[in-house]
């Protein structure tokens, strides 16, 4: 390892770890409108759209983020041309079978939050044996949102705990946050406490609409191919300097 490189591992000064995030959330969004600036096709914006995930994932665990969750495909993201949709099914499945020996060296472990059974049949194994081979690892924590979507997951956590009902398993008097929380797709793991958006746009379509309550949300205009270490350092400098009530005074 280079002495650059070995730099850019180090925390940057004017960055406190006692005020880190300890889970970052990522709306990765602008792929094709990055492509199309460039003459390029779509499909070339979300090659290079995993590359910064793979650098952000690199950046968090090196600066000591304990959990990082991308939002890769959506729900309404089956409405995009089928050329898209198949290109980026492939690419899931690719980018999988090629990390998975990466993310086992590094200690990464690996959840996908979503409908899962609507993807594709071999891109399922593939999830699976992701899933399956770093449950083990206690390195960060890496969830992809993957045929997500905020309002269906809300709905499949009220259709399980209303069978729990019906079946007599459950009374509704005992049905709280911590009960509706372990049946939503991202049981165990802790909500976001930054939530980045690229892009520009100011809005957060449908993802973790559960789990964003007192998230700090920090808006960038550039978009996802173009963020990089120095993007991501804004973004935790901006978050550090808020103040952080959860509704109190």
């Amino acid at each position: 390892m280079t002495a650059q490189q070995t730099e850019l591992r180090v925390l940057p000064s004017d960055l406190k770890r006692e005020l880190l995030p300890r889970h970052v959330a990522v709306i990765m969004d602008g792929n094709g409108r990055w492509a199309r600036h460039r003459g390029l096709p779509r499909i070339m914006g979300h090659k290079r759209g995993v590359d910064a995930l793979k650098a952000l994932l690199r950046t968090c665990d090196d600066w000591g983020i304990e959990s990082l969750t991308a939002y890769a495909f959506s729900t309404e993201n089956w409405k995009r041309p089928a050329e898209e949709v198949d290109f980026l099914m492939s690419l899931f499945q690719v980018v999988l079978r090629q990390e998975l020996r990466d993310m086992m060296k590094e200690n990464v472990r690996i959840k996908f939050a979503g409908n899962l059974k609507a993807l594709p049949p071999s891109l399922q194994e593939e999830i699976q044996k992701a899933m399956e081979e770093t449950q083990n690892n206690r390195g960060i924590q890496f969830t992809v949102a993957t045929n997500y979507g905020g309002r269906e997951e809300i709905l499949s956590a009220c259709r399980a705990i209303a069978q729990q009902v019906k079946d007599g398993l459950l009374e509704p008097d005992e049905i709280d946050e911590e009960v509706f929380e372990r049946h939503l797709y991202t049981a165990g793991i802790e909500d976001p406490d930054l939530l980045i958006r690229t892009s520009g746009e100011m809005r957060i379509s449908n993802f973790l609409l559960w789990q964003i309550a007192y998230t700090e949300i920090y808006v960038t205009d550039v978009f996802w191919p173009d963020f990089d270490r120095n993007q991501f350092h804004q973004a935790l400098s901006s978050y550090q300097q808020r103040s952080r009530r959860f509704g109190k005074i």
